[in-house]
């Protein structure tokens, strides 16, 4: 089996529904490491009333905790959406290679829609964005959430 981007993305998406299914906002994050997976984590926003809780710092939280080093060097942060500032500064802050997301965050991504953080030449480390990998797909789970939310078939 290939393991290329849109694999990888893939584990991400497997993520982000175990949030839909948890009643949270389905973001999915995976980090890889020499073409393995180290960790992986979904939004846990409304499951511990925590405004911190995405995906992305969940997934960066246990991949330090597995290398022992919160500077995660040489890894790579799949993400079904876009970051925020906050998750984006955390990705620049670990010293993460390369970001891939899937759909792109028009009113929060601080990683090409609104500002991008990672490639501020003011920063110390620079990070490589790749956008758009199963972006439809990543898109249209979001989608999907938001319409049960809105016809309140979610308790949200």
């Amino acid at each position: 089996m290939i393991k290329d981007d849109a694999y990888f993305m893939r584990l991400a998406l497997k993520e982000a529904k175990k949030a839909y299914e948890k009643d949270d906002v389905p973001i999915g994050a995976v980090v890889v490491k020499d073409g393995v997976v180290i960790a992986r984590a979904h939004n846990q926003k409304e499951a511990r009333n925590s405004a911190v809780r995405h995906a992305e710092i969940l997934a960066m939280d246990k991949a330090a905790r597995k290398t022992g080093n919160w500077w995660l060097e040489g890894c790579v942060l799949y993400v079904t959406l876009e970051p925020c500032a906050m998750c984006a500064g955390a990705a620049v802050n670990a010293r993460i290679d390369k970001v891939v997301y899937g759909a792109k965050n028009d009113r929060f991504g601080f990683m090409g829609s609104i500002a991008d953080l990672s490639r501020d030449y003011n920063l110390n480390h620079k990070v490589s964005a790749v956008s758009g990998v199963l972006g439809e797909e990543c898109a249209a789970l979001l989608t999907a959430f938001f319409r049960e939310k809105r016809a309140g078939k979610l308790k949200y």
